[in-house]
C-alpha cells in the first residue's frame, strides 16, 4: 500500500525559482508564526495562504481591520459582525466547527478592548467544541500582537487576562482539537512570549527595531549579527524556517493573490486644483449636501460608564405638581420658587437590611438567563451598581468575596448555616476552597445534588455551572476535582453516573451524565 499524497500548498518562489511549498498537514501538528513591519507584505502572505489552502481545509480569521472580508465573494467565508454578545459569539463558532464553515470574524467595528473580549469569546467557543467536531481547522489570527500582549495597555486587565488565555490555549493546546494557529505580528517584542513560542514553523519578514531582529534571529536559530539581514528584505519577500516549510532558513518570495484587501497601501496622485482661493474656503467651511450620510458614525454608541448610570438614575426624580410642598394652587409656572428644602439624610440600614439587600442583589442577578455565561468581572460590576441603586452602605464586597458569595448562592446553601460551628457545609466550603476559583461553584454545586439525594448533574448542567456549553470540558472538570480527591465518581451497572463526596455521607442518585441540560436549579438563599 502507497502512502497517502502530502497537500502542499505553493506560497511562492525561492530564490532558484523553483515553487516554494509548504506542507499543509504538518502545518496542522506545527503552527506558524508570521512576523513582518507594516508594508511588509505580511497580510498579502496569509491572503495566500488562505486561498492556496482554502480547498483544503476549514478556516477562521480573526479580522480586527476588515481586510480578509473579501475572501467571502471568491471563496466562501461567512463574515461574522460583531454586533452580538458574548454568548452569541460562542454559539456561533460552536456551529462553525460542527458545519465546517470557513468564516472571517470582523471586528474592525470595535475599539480595542471590545475587540479583546470578542475575539476570546470566539476563540473559546472554537476550543470548546464538541469532540465530535474536532475536523482540521486553520485559525489565522492578524495583529495578534493586539490579542496576546506581551505588556498590560490601556485596556483593563480582565480584558486582557480573557484575550491572552485564548490565545494561549489556542497556541498550546488547540493542535489536540485539531485547532491550528497562524499568528501574525508587526512586533515581536510586543507579542507575548509564551505565545510566540509554541509556534514551530516561522515567516520573517521586512523589521527595523533591533528587538524585533534580534528575537526573529533567535528564533530562526541565526547568530545575532546575521539579524541585519531582516532590514535590507523587500516587501513580499520572507525567511522561512519550520517542519513544514524548510530545515534550515530560506528565502521565499510570496506570490500573486486572487482577491485584494478593502485597505491598499498609499499612491501619490495629482493634488486637485480649486478654481480660486475662495472656492477653496467654501469646500472647507460650508457643509455639503450629503455630508450627514457621508459622515455618520460607524462604530457603535460607547457603553455609558456605572458612574453615568447613577447620575441619570438620580436625575430621574417625579415632577411635584402645584400645590405640592406648600406651593399654592395657580401659582405661576414662571413665578419665582423657594429655595428646596434640604433633602432628608438617608437613614443607614440595619445589618439585618443590608444583608437581605445584598441577597435581592445576588438573587437578580443569578434569575437573569445569561449569568452563568458572563464574566465574572461583568457580574461584578452589576453587583455595585445594584448595591448602589439599593444604597447599600459601608465597604462593598471584594471581588474575591463576591466570588466565594456567588457561587455559594448559585448551589443554594445558606452561608450563615454552612459557617455555623456544627455545620457539616464547612469541610465541603474548605474543600471548596482548595480549588481553583473558577471551579469552586461547580463544585458546590455538585455537592449540594449530593447532599439533596438528587440525580447525578449531566455533563451539560455541569458545563453549565461553570460557565460554559462544553461537555468535554465537564468530563475535564469532574476528572481534575477526583484527582484533587474532593469527589469520587462511578457508575452503576445501567452506565449512569454517581457522585459522592469523600468523608461524607453525601451521594447523588445515579444519572445520566448524556442527558441535556434540564430545566431544574437549586433555590439560591443566599445569606452571610
Amino acid at each position: 500500500m502507497t502512502a497517502a499524497a502530502k497537500v502542499s500548498v505553493d506560497l511562492g518562489t525561492r530564490p532558484d525559482g523553483s515553487p516554494a511549498a509548504l506542507d499543509l498537514e504538518e502545518l496542522l501538528a506545527t503552527r506558524l508564526l508570521v512576523q513582518g513591519n507594516s508594508g511588509s507584505g505580511k497580510s498579502h502572505l496569509l491572503r495566500r495562504l488562505m486561498e492556496q489552502s482554502a480547498p483544503w481545509v476549514q478556516q477562521a480569521v480573526i479580522d480586527p481591520e476588515g481586510d480578509f472580508v473579501t475572501l467571502a465573494e471568491r471563496y466562501g467565508h461567512v463574515v461574522v459582525d460583531t454586533r452580538r454578545g458574548e454568548a452569541d459569539l460562542q454559539r456561533i463558532a460552536a456551529r462553525v466547527r460542527q458545519h465546517r464553515v470557513s468564516v472571517v470574524l470582523n471586528l474592525e467595528e470595535l475599539d480595542a478592548e471590545q475587540q479583546m473580549r470578542a475575539a476570546a469569546a470566539f476563540l473559546g467557543g472554537l476550543f470548546d467544541a464538541d469532540r465530535d467536531f474536532w475536523y482540521p481547522m486553520l485559525v489565522v489570527v492578524d495583529e495578534a500582537q493586539l490579542f496576546a500582549p506581551m505588556a498590560a495597555g490601556e485596556v483593563s486587565d480582565e480584558a486582557r487576562k480573557v484575550s491572552l488565555g485564548a490565545m494561549t490555549n489556542l497556541m498550546s493546546r488547540g493542535r489536540k482539537r485539531g485547532l491550528a494557529g497562524v499568528i501574525a505580528t508587526q512586533r515581536l517584542a510586543k507579542l507575548a512570549k509564551n505565545v510566540a513560542a509554541e509556534a514551530s514553523n516561522f515567516l520573517m519578514g521586512r523589521t527595523f527595531l533591533d528587538i524585533d531582529m534580534a528575537r526573529a534571529a533567535d528564533l530562526l536559530g541565526m547568530e545575532r549579527r546575521q539579524a541585519e539581514m531582516f532590514r535590507d528584505l523587500k516587501s513580499g519577500h520572507f525567511i522561512a524556517l519550520g517542519p513544514a516549510l524548510s530545515r534550515r532558513p530560506l528565502p521565499v518570495h510570496i506570490g500573486p493573490v486572487q482577491t485584494a484587501a478593502r485597505s491598499t497601501s498609499p499612491k501619490l496622485m495629482p493634488m486637485p486644483q480649486p478654481a480660486s482661493v475662495e472656492d477653496a474656503h467654501d469646500l472647507i467651511f460650508m457643509p455639503g449636501a450629503d455630508e450627514d450620510r457621508l459622515f455618520a458614525p460607524r462604530r457603535p454608541p460607547p457603553v455609558a460608564s456605572t458612574a453615568d448610570v447613577l447620575a441619570q438614575l438620580a436625575r430621574s426624580v417625579p415632577q411635584v405638581p402645584a400645590g405640592v410642598d406648600g406651593a399654592p394652587e395657580g401659582t405661576p409656572a414662571n413665578a419665582p420658587q423657594p429655595a428646596p428644602a434640604p433633602a432628608p439624610a438617608v437613614p443607614a440600614l440595619s445589618a439585618e437590611q443590608r444583608q437581605a439587600a445584598i441577597d435581592a442583589a445576588l438573587r437578580e442577578i443569578l434569575g437573569e438567563s445569561d449569568a452563568a455565561f458572563r464574566t465574572i468581572a461583568v457580574l461584578y460590576q452589576d453587583f455595585l451598581v445594584r448595591c448602589r441603586i439599593r444604597r447599600v452602605g459601608g465597604e462593598p464586597l471584594s471581588l474575591p468575596a463576591f466570588r466565594r458569595r456567588l457561587a455559594v448562592a448559585h448551589a443554594g446553601i445558606d452561608l450563615a448555616e454552612a459557617e455555623a460551628d456544627d455545620s457539616p457545609w464547612g469541610e465541603v466550603l474548605a474543600m471548596a476552597g482548595a480549588l481553583p476559583e473558577d471551579m469552586q461553584g461547580t463544585f458546590l454545586t455538585v455537592a449540594r445534588a449530593a447532599f439533596d439525594r438528587r440525580p447525578c448533574p449531566s455533563d451539560a448542567e455541569v458545563a453549565q455551572a461553570f460557565g460554559s456549553r462544553s461537555p468535554g470540558r465537564a468530563r475535564r472538570l469532574l476528572a481534575y476535582m477526583e484527582e484533587r480527591q474532593v469527589i469520587v465518581c462511578r457508575l452503576d451497572g445501567q452506565g449512569r453516573r454517581i457522585i459522592a463526596i469523600p468523608g461524607l455521607a453525601w451521594e447523588t442518585e445515579p444519572g445520566d451524565p448524556n442527558a441535556p441540560a434540564g430545566a431544574r436549579a437549586p433555590e439560591a438563599t443566599p445569606a452571610d
